[in-house]
């Protein structure tokens, strides 16, 4: 179907650049295939419509949130949500509640981000074990996030048990990106709170380096987000030159991809650096972000 070809060449460019550049088409794109819905047709094809409308829907809502266009970010993740259910689709059903529990948990809202994801592991069976993986992972990061530790390590246990489990022929097209490196960035980041915490920092930074050596260039903001968490996690915990190199290559692979998010990591990295201003390279590299994320 034409929509879902549509959302799909929309998510890889998201991929690649970020959702700044194209948001705005992306969102007409969605306004007109949203009026399709209106039309008349068998019961099947209605189903599949609105399982399409909605996969755009989330691609557009993931998007914006991406640009800190919060507001029509929870607002289209509804209505692909609403599109999910009405079409009977558990498999977006789950995505988009997963999307929605990424955008709460990085807004501040862990306790809103947790209630999503166990509602989106309602009916587990249901969904393939890489989407239930991804679901802990979610699941792990809101725990890390309210400073339970240990919840944290368990709900990590239970995304790599399910991960182990994947059979990726099952899952729908848009799982294809939860590969090893997404597996391994993804719980990197859950682990990466505990770190903070003296907990878990030897396989939060090994999981991240892992994230970032398979990433290949299509993902290119997770490549540099991982990137950069992992140069913020050697320069809290570790050896502020290594994190420096870390954090130069960073900030050289997010200079491609247009992403609130990414410079937001960037500027936290020039953050934990600051102890460390009176080395030249540290300085040197707090003056590159300053410049390339200005405001």
């Amino acid at each position: 179907m034409e929509v879902r070809a549509a959302a799909r060449s929309f998510e890889d460019w998201d991929a690649l650049y970020g959702g700044g550049l194209v948001r705005a088409a992306v969102t007409a794109q969605l306004r007109y295939c949203a009026e399709l819905l209106r039309a008349r047709c068998s019961d099947t094809v209605r189903s599949e419509l609105f399982s399409a409308v909605g996969y755009l829907g989330h691609v557009t809502g993931f998007m914006a949130f991406d640009a800190y266009a919060h507001e029509d970010a929870r607002r289209m993740f509804r209505f692909a949500l609403a599109c999910a259910e009405e079409a009977g689709d558990w498999h977006l059903r789950a995505k988009v509640l997963s999307s929605m529990a990424r955008q709460a948990i990085w807004c501040g809202d862990p306790d809103s981000g947790l209630t999503f994801t166990e509602l989106a592991l309602v009916r587990a069976d249901r969904l393939t074990a890489t989407e239930r993986a991804m679901l802990h992972t979610g699941r792990a990061r809101a725990l890390a996030k309210l400073g339970l530790v240990q919840e944290t390590a368990g709900a990590v246990g239970g995304a790599d048990e399910e991960f182990a489990r994947r059979q990726p022929d099952d899952d729908p097209p848009w799982m294809l990106y939860y590969d090893e490196a997404q597996h391994a960035g993804d719980t990197g980041h859950a682990l990466w709170d505990t770190a903070l915490q003296g907990h878990f920092a030897a396989e939060a930074r090994q999981r991240l380096a892992l994230a970032v050596t398979q990433h290949g260039d299509e993902f290119a903001r997770a490549r540099a987000i991982s990137q950069t968490k992992l140069a913020s996690l050697v320069m809290a915990t570790g050896d502020p030159s290594e994190a420096t190199a870390l954090g130069t290559l960073a900030l050289d692979w997010a200079g491609t991809v247009k992403s609130r998010r990414a410079a937001d990591d960037l500027r936290d990295l020039s953050r934990f650096a600051l102890p460390h201003h009176d080395l030249t390279a540290v300085a040197e590299l707090r003056q590159r972000i300053g410049t390339a994320v200005i405001g």
